[in-house]
């Protein structure tokens, strides 16, 4: 015996026709608070090419808010979140400047020119130190940028008080290699500059360190975070967060300075004015997803074409000094035979 039965007609919509269900259909609360705070910046930016309703439901500051946060713990300040308030479009602005890296320095050496630095009152520094996963240190600086003292003196900012040191999660037990490898594959930096006039930001440390190193004589390592950016002329600055690091043997390594400067291919540390200028280039200049390989890449490069520098300044000075000699030397068979002359 068979049994047969007749199926109940449904209501169907042409989504379901297809297949699939209408975005349309969920409703944007269980979108923005189930789906949309789960993505990543990269992947939240694309969604919002996908249709108008998630344009907007992706275009919440709240939404870019959070993802920066999370991100930067820093940002949470209310220093911050005031300079964010003013940029074009809020937190989101903030994100697409400050998540990319830098454009290193580029393979084509054309010379560059910075543009005299705008107006500005202050730069405020958004800093975050990470261990793996875990977050060491987080803080906020506001720096002056008007007086005479911080345009014609040398370029620092030190984000540790004296004295101040940070625990990191590495037991400094003598072998250096070990240590070296561990802060170098573990620690990560983030130093993001913001000028709340200019409403622009830029994070200038690199990704990971382009070089990590101990040195001779305190035994300190130092780690340093660097992105190569062109100045005037041609040549090249570093711009570099060196974080210091040191202990003793057994116990847990210490944070001992973390240090922000722009240094010239003659190794020195430019004053105020000129790096405001150059920094200002930076916020305006090229992002692009960060890279390890290229990071460390760029600096060597600029290794290189600071020694090149070096030499060429060298060869220059020997020449003058040859040429200084020669100009005596002639001067004084002159004076000589003028003399004998008499």
């Amino acid at each position: 015996m068979c049994y047969c039965s007749t199926p109940t007609a449904t209501a169907k919509t042409p989504d379901q026709d297809n297949g699939d269900t209408s975005i349309a259909a969920i409703h944007p609360d269980i979108i923005q608070s189930h789906i949309l705070n789960r993505l990543d910046g990269q992947t939240l930016a694309s969604t919002t090419c996908a249709s108008t309703q998630l344009h907007s439901l992706c275009t919440e500051d709240t939404l870019w808010r959070d993802l920066c946060n999370s991100t930067w713990p820093s940002t949470g300040d209310r220093r911050v979140n005031d300079a964010i308030s003013h940029f074009p479009s809020g937190h989101r602005s903030f994100y697409s400047q400050s998540f990319p890296t830098l454009h290193h320095l580029p393979r084509s050496q054309k010379s560059h020119r910075h543009r005299p630095p705008p107006e500005t009152t202050e730069l405020i520094s958004a800093v975050d130190i990470y261990y793996d996963e875990k977050l060491l240190y987080s803080k906020v600086m506001v720096t002056e940028t008007l007086s005479g003292w911080f345009l014609c003196s040398p370029f620092s900012l030190d984000l540790l008080e004296r004295k101040e040191t940070v625990p990191a999660p590495v037991n400094f037990d003598g072998d250096e290699g070990a240590c070296l490898a561990l802060l170098e594959q573990h620690m990560r930096v983030s130093w993001i500059l913001i000028d709340p006039k200019q409403k622009r930001a830029v994070n200038v440390a690199s990704t990971t360190p382009v070089e990590t190193r101990q040195h001779w004589l305190t035994e300190d390592i130092r780690l340093r975070f660097t992105t190569v950016m062109p100045s005037g002329g041609g040549d090249f600055v570093q711009c570099g967060v060196v974080v210091t690091c040191g202990g003793k043997d057994g116990e847990e390594l210490q944070v001992k300075e973390v240090t922000l400067q722009v240094e010239d291919m003659d190794g020195k540390i430019l004053n105020g004015s000129d790096s405001l200028g150059i920094l200002h280039d930076a916020m305006d200049g090229e992002r692009r997803k960060s890279n390890r390989d290229i990071e460390r890449e760029s600096y060597e490069q600029f290794l290189k074409m600071k020694l090149q520098y070096r030499e060429r300044k060298q060869r220059r000075e020997r020449s003058l000094d040859m040429i200084f000699i020669a100009t005596g030397v002639a001067i004084f068979l002159a004076a000589s035979f003028l003399i004998l002359l008499r």
